[in-house]
């Protein structure tokens, strides 16, 4: 008989640095997230998004509660996932800086279409989302999210993080 162990019952040797380590190498597109509605306009940068069901069309993303933006995302209940293009590193930085919302929202093109949340107008891909559960997993809430939209460009390369560094497809060949 194949015993099953908790999470509780193995114990953790992983160091917090020989994680990040590991996920360095983990190569992730880069997205901005956003949203707006009564608890006001917010965006970060993300590497921790992707795909949980084609049926219903859902994808998770990854957020600290101790961000800044958390209560924002929890309160508005919805959210765009942007997919940036490999020619938009500064705008990742930008959203993942220090940087006001006033100002990062400032230095692109913004429309929203189904749920109110900002959709970068020159992004990769748009995910059109509400937030129909979240996960709490140690320092972070995992955001389950219903797709009610998708915009996608036709042609365009993926921002990649990989190595702390970004690049794009091309450069991982």
């Amino acid at each position: 008989m194949l015993a099953v162990k908790t999470l509780d019952s193995i114990p953790v040797e992983v160091s917090r640095e020989a994680f990040r380590n590991a996920m360095s190498v983990l190569a992730a597109a880069v997205n901005v997230v956003t949203t707006d509605g009564p608890a006001g306009r917010a965006g970060f940068t993300a590497t921790a998004v992707c795909s949980v069901s084609d049926e219903p069309p859902s994808l998770l993303v990854c957020l600290n509660r101790s961000a800044s933006v958390y209560d924002t995302f929890c309160t508005n209940g919805h959210l765009c996932v942007n997919t940036l293009t490999s020619d938009q590193h500064a705008l990742s930085n930008l959203f993942g800086g220090k940087t006001s919302m006033a100002e990062r929202f400032a230095t692109a093109d913004w429309s929203t279409e189904f749920t109110g949340a900002p959709l970068l107008n020159d992004a990769l891909i748009n995910f059109d989302c509400r937030i129909g559960n979240r996960v709490s997993v140690g320092s972070h809430d995992i955001l389950i999210c219903e797709i009610v939209g998708i915009r996608q460009r036709e042609s365009g390369d993926s921002l990649i993080y990989f190595q702390r560094n970004y690049c794009n497809a091309q450069q991982l060949m």
